[in-house]
């Protein structure tokens, strides 16, 4: 199972940061619609829909995507919008429906909440590939978070972060994503001096709220996967699950990043 792993992560970054790089902006966006179209499908699956409701999910999650695309491109306030959105429902609701474990059937809900989940980080990601060193640089809080939580967590781990939801989180793992992303903010403002939003309370709230959110998109997709029984959202990728399995903390934390970087940036 290690084998596998370990080259899907291995391919998957390779290719994801050669596109970031070196991709216009249009073809970027290009890219990145058949992952939402497959993260869609999944979670259509995890949220029961029929094969009917499950294609129109799809749909919809694609082209409102794509009309926020065409629209916003010279309107930067729907962007904004959007991105609120995502913020409200990452800050505010998903941390209350983790602790009050709400378990929602109701295929309605389920979808405003999917389309929620998913269209404003695909419109983040989107967007903020217009700068790419920047966009790497947001990514890399994410996937420094997560790799340090499961290596100190690992190696340390003795109180479980929610065990109901995921039993192999615990907060010494946070704890060290905390402290690597500390390192990180530290060491990146003082090798970009010319990124001045780096700098001060807007950079600390900008790593902090990244990682941070990053942990509920985390949580908040076991917990549907939970829900569900599912063990992994998809299969599509060897030795890692899903699509949703891969971005969960890309889910909650780009969106939340595109909002801050829209007002201090």
């Amino acid at each position: 199972m290690f084998t596998p792993r370990l080259a899907t992560a291995v391919v998957l970054l390779a290719v994801c940061v050669s596109a970031l790089w070196f991709l216009p902006n249009s073809w970027w966006t290009a890219l990145l619609l058949p992952v939402l179209l497959a993260a869609s499908w999944e979670w259509g699956g995890l949220a029961a829909f029929g094969g009917t409701a499950r294609r129109a999910f799809s749909a919809i999650v694609l082209a409102s995507a794509l009309l926020l695309w065409l629209a916003g491109e010279s309107r930067q306030e729907l962007s904004g919008v959007v991105y609120g959105i995502g913020c409200a429902f990452w800050v505010l609701l998903a941390p209350a429906w983790l602790a009050l474990r709400w378990r929602v059937r109701a295929p309605v809900m389920l979808g405003i909440v999917g389309w929620i989940v998913l269209v404003p980080a695909w419109l983040a990601l989107a967007r903020l590939q217009s700068n790419p060193a920047h966009l790497l640089a947001l990514l890399g809080i994410v996937w420094l978070a997560d790799t340090a939580a499961y290596l100190v967590g690992s190696a340390w781990g003795r109180h479980k972060l929610a065990p109901g939801i995921s039993p192999g989180k615990t907060w010494e793992g946070v704890a060290g994503a905390g402290a690597a992303v500390a390192v990180y903010y530290v060491v990146l403002s003082v090798a970009t001096p010319q990124w001045p939003w780096w700098r001060g309370a807007s950079g600390a709230l900008l790593f902090a709220g990244v990682a941070l959110v990053g942990i509920a998109g985390d949580l908040f997709e076991s917990w549907i996967k939970r829900q569900a029984g599912a063990k992994d959202s998809g299969a599509l990728l060897p030795g890692h699950g899903g699509i949703l399995d891969r971005v969960d903390s890309m889910t909650s934390s780009m969106p939340f990043a595109a909002a801050v970087l829209l007002y201090i940036g």
